[in-house]
């Protein structure tokens, strides 16, 4: 079994990002939580108390409103062990996965005494609390389904009508061109780096994040056009965007193959959106590749992580007129664009270009890894199904924070450590294109020069989420 040479991040360095993440976000995520199933808990309070045609209260309503208050109750007594800096609990037996794997780490770390709040590795601890948000819900008859960062999804994802309806008509343009663009490696070339930095820049709306963010600080986040990204490209401190695309020119030449990008998606809403727009750059504007598959999170995590009723709902959210305030900064031109792009969506979906991995053969099953307590790593090992599908992969983007931070197990690498050595035993075993705006401290494959420069002038570059890395390693053949 791979072990890093270095130790993982975690909470007990009071100057680090991990600390202030234990300290203030997430209690800031569990307060969010408490008052929203809260809320949903006195509207059905309000709903028992209208009686019924015949005089009598639902029981169902009752029964829903008592597991509410249990939900909260412990949401409430998890907050309190936190900011104790109290032992992790175990996850209880709730019929949902990985119990046991998560339990079996909790006592290892209670082996070395690192198994409270303010002492366990970071990425596990993070991973954990979702999981344990997870067994809330799942321990219930009628909050069993029941998304708690849904609402707050919804409601960034429509703040962003004005970038979407921008970027759908940009995509219209390309429509006048697509026969030209299609031989012209060229001006692929360039447009190839466009989709990259909008899909990276997406990335910048990350709810488990913005917890002080107004609308209009997001809408700025989500800058489109090419003067943003051409001023932003300075803020790519790691720029593997040609390597990615010499190789994936080089996929044309593999005639009577069906190539396959795979998304390891990150966040719903807007970041979603981008991946979508990329993916439809690939398959129909490029002649490398034939079909998309979109990898979600099987349950809510991390506040906005795309989940399958998550990228259903999307598709469907795009293609109701009603869904956004076309008042802000739209056109009916722009309505109309937006439509069209999200109808060639749907074909795609329904003929299979487009493919949601949990809705093929046994993905389901596949996508519990994403959802582990595990660096990926140890995908081989503790996915070899998941694993092996990807090897057939042309090329596999792992979209936004998280999936970097997994990438590279989350441990002090030096900034200097090649990409490849910081994947240690998943490095060469497909294609990888990693997108990924700062926001965790791990950083690897920049030189030394560049991260004291930066740490005079911004010591919070690391995680502010004003630089990114895009990192490129082909398969090892």
């Amino acid at each position: 079994m791979f072990e890093s040479p270095y130790p993982p991040y975690d909470p007990e360095d009071k100057r680090s990002f991990a600390y202030k993440t234990v300290a203030k976000r997430w209690p800031v995520i569990i307060t969010d939580l408490i008052s929203h199933v809260h809320n949903q808990v006195h509207n059905l309070t309000m709903e028992e108390r209208t009686p019924a045609d015949n005089g009598s209260t639902d029981r169902t309503i009752q029964l829903k409103i008592e597991e509410g208050k249990k939900i909260v109750a412990k949401a409430s007594h998890l907050k309190y062990r936190m900011e104790r800096n109290q032992e992790l609990e175990k996850i209880p037996e709730d019929g949902e996965i990985y119990v046991h794997e998560y339990n079996s780490e909790l006592e290892k770390l209670a082996q070395i005494g690192k198994n409270t709040w303010y002492t366990a590795p970071w990425l596990y601890a993070e991973c954990y609390l979702y999981r344990l948000f997870r067994s809330y819900f799942k321990q219930t008859t009628y909050w069993v389904d029941f998304d708690p960062f849904d609402s707050k999804k919804e409601e960034t994802f429509r703040s962003s009508v004005t970038a979407i309806h921008q970027i759908a008509t940009t995509m219209h343009e390309l429509e006048t061109e697509k026969d030209k663009l299609i031989d012209d490696p060229d001006k692929l070339s360039v447009l190839f780096k466009e989709m990259v930095q909008m899909c990276l820049w997406g990335n910048a709306t990350d709810l488990s994040l913005l917890t002080h963010l107004t609308p209009s600080d997001i809408e700025h986040l989500q800058t489109v056009g090419r003067e943003a990204q051409q001023a932003r490209k300075e803020f790519i401190l790691k720029d593997d965007q040609e390597a990615a695309w010499e190789y994936i020119k080089s996929l044309k030449s593999q005639a009577g193959t069906v190539a396959t990008c795979d998304f390891i998606l990150d966040n719903a809403g807007f970041e979603l959106f981008t991946d979508l727009v990329f993916a439809d750059f690939l398959v129909t504007y490029t002649p490398y590749f034939s079909k998309a598959v979109f990898h979600p999170k099987l349950i809510p995590w991390f506040v906005s992580d795309v989940t399958p009723t998550d990228f259903r709902k999307a598709i469907e959210s795009l293609s109701l007129p009603t869904f956004f305030d076309t008042t802000l900064g739209t056109t009916p031109e722009s309505a109309h664009h937006l439509s069209e792009m999200v109808k060639r969506w749907q074909r795609y979906l329904e003929q299979g270009i487009f493919c949601l991995s949990t809705e093929v053969g046994d993905g389901h099953k596949k996508a519990q890894f994403w959802t582990g307590p595990w660096p990926y790593w140890y995908m081989e090992d503790k996915a070899n199904d998941l694993w092996r599908l990807l090897t057939e992969s042309s090329l596999v983007i792992f979209k936004g924070d998280l999936n970097y931070r997994k990438l590279t197990g989350d441990v002090k690498w030096p900034v200097t450590t090649p990409f490849a050595a910081a994947l240690g035993p998943l490095a060469g075993s497909f294609p990888i294109l990693s997108l990924r705006t700062n926001k965790a401290e791990v950083v690897v494959g920049i030189s030394q020069d560049v991260a004291d420069k930066l740490d005079e002038k911004d010591e919070e570059w690391r995680v502010n989420g004003k630089y990114a890395l895009v990192s490129f390693l082909p398969k090892k053949l």
